[in-house]
């Protein structure tokens, strides 16, 4: 490209500048097309040479999406923080919901308690739960447990499902369980086929599926309205069996789409064989899901519907409902699916480790489930940011790992207090001429320091196998204390151990003469640490000697093990703690 050099090195910054702004906004990752926007605004000479321009750019992007996101914040903190100023104020605020009045707004997130929910879950309830808050409106929770065969509900997932909703920091106003909203169902069925807008199909699942793949009418269909009445009140009273009968909505029977061709909106099914958890076998016919939804919203006054695009099928089967009951079908967003990579989200896949290893249904650390990322020490805030910069996209987004972590340690760094913890346990020896008391930082920001005295004699510490092959021909300083080298190998107590003499206690010297710092545990005040690292499907347990202090914590308190990441307490006993690791 042919300008100067100040120019190229303007281009560049300014499309850095951007770059970063874009992918701090989109979970670490920038786009091309967003990014060359801002740079020919900001830099309009450059537009005639817009293929280079594009070079340079890409080059950037590439460069800053190698970037985690907390190394993003920190490059516009330093340079640019009036940008992220901006972007806080834009985090504030949700794009405007279409046709929506303030004080007017009825959300509802609508789980189906057959498992907890996930993160996947977690965006359709905050999102309709800040926009309910957004418009002053109200947010509705209502169950979708009328599947008692194919996704028949866990008793205990109602419950569970409110404490992970109250974990996220979710409010609602009204709350529902559709299992107990039978009769009111059979009333609106009743008006429909009453209006023309359904009957009951008295066909075989494969004689009708015949009739709808080639555009025909069941014979069913057009019976008078009181035939149809007559038929429906037999349903009620358990004259037809499981499959001999079932209630359709009419819609148009040639549409390109086979499965909205009369879709089913009530089933038979034998609850006395898979009775229901709530309502046991009261009841043998039961809404599918469309006509469920459908009629709740109406009668629910929902107004805004904010689900996954994966329902867009679904969107146009009910609108057939409302169009015969001459309802006003509510407003509806469908989002792409959101996907955490490396992390379990598939219910089938946990139902299968909970068969086959019998784990924590719930809250097992390798889940996505809102219960076992909790567990694992992912905050709510983080999830927060995650739904907030996908927002209500119609594009899937996967988001790695990285990059939550990244979102969470900027979360949990400024309140994790610092140990140090070993592994493969080796014994140190040495001596002192005199009293030292080291001092380990707890916390850098607050200064925090915790004390150790040595008195004037021999002492024993322990380090890591691993460490030991890195110092054992260099001066090392341990941890806050003083710098040693190793001087022999020795027997103790049975194994094997190793003798240091110490060689100065500078802090300065070792950090001039870049000498390798070690963590250590004193023998008398340690304590057995068990690391559960998540993997997958898989965990890894690490066997840690950490400090005793660390017993000061409470579970659920966010730590740091130096050296090793960020982990959460899960539980402690007065010999052992135990530990699920977070993230580096």
């Amino acid at each position: 490209m042919r300008h100067e050099k100040s120019l190229l090195e303007k281009l560049r910054e300014i499309a850095y500048k951007y770059a970063l702004l874009n992918a701090y906004k989109h979970s670490g990752k920038a786009e091309l097309k967003p990014v060359i926007s801002k740079v020919i605004a900001e830099l309009p000479e450059v537009r005639k040479n817009i293929r280079e321009v594009l070079n340079v750019v890409k080059n950037v992007i590439s460069e800053v999406n190698k970037l985690s996101i907390a190394e993003q914040e920190r490059i516009l903190k330093e340079n640019w923080p009036e940008l992220l100023e901006i972007r806080k104020e834009e985090e504030k605020k949700l794009p405007p919901l279409p046709r929506a009045e303030l004080g007017k707004v009825v959300t509802r997130f609508a789980p189906n308690p057959d498992y907890t929910i996930h993160l996947g879950n977690a965006r359709p309830a905050l999102l309709s739960y800040w926009y309910a808050e957004m418009y002053k409106g109200r947010l509705v929770l209502r169950f979708e447990d009328t599947d008692p065969r194919t996704k028949a509900p866990f008793p205990e997932a109602y419950e569970k499902i409110k404490e992970d909703l109250r974990w996220l920091g979710i409010k609602w106003d009204e709350e529902y369980i559709q299992s107990l909203r039978l009769p009111i169902f059979y009333e609106v069925a009743k008006e429909l086929i009453a209006k023309g807008g359904a009957y009951v199909d008295r066909c075989s699942a494969e004689l009708f599926r015949k009739y709808r793949d080639s555009g025909r009418a069941c014979p069913h269909r057009n019976l008078a309205v009181d035939k149809q009445l007559e038929e429906f009140d037999k349903v009620l009273e358990g004259y037809y069996g499981e499959g001999e009968a079932a209630i359709r909505i009419k819609t148009d029977i040639t549409h390109p789409d086979p499965s909205i061709r009369d879709w089913v909106a009530l089933r038979i099914i034998d609850t006395s064989k898979t009775p229901h958890p709530l309502v046991g076998d009261r009841y043998i016919l039961w809404p599918t899901y469309n006509f469920a939804a459908a009629v709740d919203d109406h009668l629910m006054r929902i107004t805004h519907i904010l689900r996954a695009k994966e329902h867009i099928t679904n969107t146009i089967k009910q609108k057939y409902l409302y169009d015969h009951m001459g309802w006003k079908y509510p407003e509806t967003i469908h989002f792409g699916r959101l996907s955490l990579e490396g992390i379990i989200l598939s219910k089938s896949k946990m139902r299968k480790m909970i068969k086959e290893y019998g784990i924590e249904p719930y809250s097992d650390p390798r889940f996505g489930t809102l219960s076992g990322l909790k567990r694992r020490g992912i905050t709510r805030e983080a999830i927060w940011e995650i739904v907030r910069s996908v927002g209500i996209k119609s594009i899937d987004a996967e988001i790695s790992f990285a990059n939550l972590a990244a979102i969470n340690r900027s979360i949990i760094d400024p309140i994790a207090k610092r140990y140090m913890a070993i592994e493969k346990p080796i014994p140190l020896v040495f001596e002192l001429e005199k009293p030292v008391t080291a001092y380990v930082i707890r916390h850098p920001s607050t200064g925090e320091k915790q004390s150790y005295t040595f008195d004037k004699g021999k002492h024993i510490v322990y380090i890591s196998a691993k460490d030991y092959s890195i110092i054992k021909n260099k001066v090392f300083r341990l941890m806050g204390m003083a710098n040693f080298t190793i001087q022999e190998r020795i027997e103790l107590n049975g194994n094997t151990g190793y003798k240091a003499e110490v060689i100065s206690f500078s802090p300065e010297e070792a950090k001039k003469r870049k000498y390798p710092i070690i963590q250590w545990v004193k023998l008398e005040e340690a304590i057995g640490l068990d690391l559960l690292i998540p993997k997958g499907m898989e965990i890894i347990y690490r066997k840690l000697l950490v400090e005793r202090y660390i017993s000061e914590r409470k579970p659920g308190d966010h730590v740091q093990l130096y050296r090793i990441g960020f982990a959460k307490i899960d539980h402690k006993s007065s010999e052992k703690i135990t530990c699920i690791f977070t993230h580096s």
